[in-house]
């Protein structure tokens, strides 16, 4: 006797319970919010260039600084939460995604003190993250500087 909870069908069953996925609206939301991030970005590293003694090149570095406090700060006021819910990956790919991610997980145990409760919870997304990309760079650089000797 077949029955609903029948561990072979769940899949089967349990596919007319789900919504339906609007792809399209998804795609286009997270690429007008990813715009945007890049936008506000573009816009800052030109306010650097213009009110600084920055050039287009090295305005680059406080443009990140800048956006990660943004983000870090709309993180705290809940706001960055919404966009993420919004625009999924649109504001998660950016540099802004990464601040929101160590933030929240600084905000998640804020309970807990400052050293044993912010900081530690906080560096734990961003060691791993920071890892990687050291040893990927490292990687990549070992392949450039191999494949350039190899050709020059």
């Amino acid at each position: 006797m077949k029955t609903l909870n029948d561990p072979k069908n769940y899949k089967k069953n349990i596919k007319a319970f789900h919504p339906k996925t609007n792809y399209f609206m998804n795609c286009l939301k997270a690429f007008l919010v990813g715009g945007f991030i890049c936008l506000v970005g573009e816009a800052i590293q030109k306010a650097y260039a213009a009110f600084t003694d920055y050039t287009e090149k090295s305005a680059g570095n406080p443009t990140v600084a800048t956006l990660i406090l943004i983000s870090s700060l709309l993180t705290g006021f809940g706001v960055y939460d919404k966009i993420g819910q919004f625009a999924g990956a649109g504001s998660l790919i950016p540099v802004t995604g990464f601040a929101n991610s160590i933030t929240s997980a600084a905000l998640e145990h804020k309970s807990e003190g400052i050293v044993l409760g912010i900081a530690t919870n906080m560096f734990k997304l961003a060691g791993s993250v920071i890892v990687f990309g050291v040893v990927s760079a490292t990687v990549f650089g070992l392949i450039r500087l191999t494949v350039n000797n190899l050709l020059g």
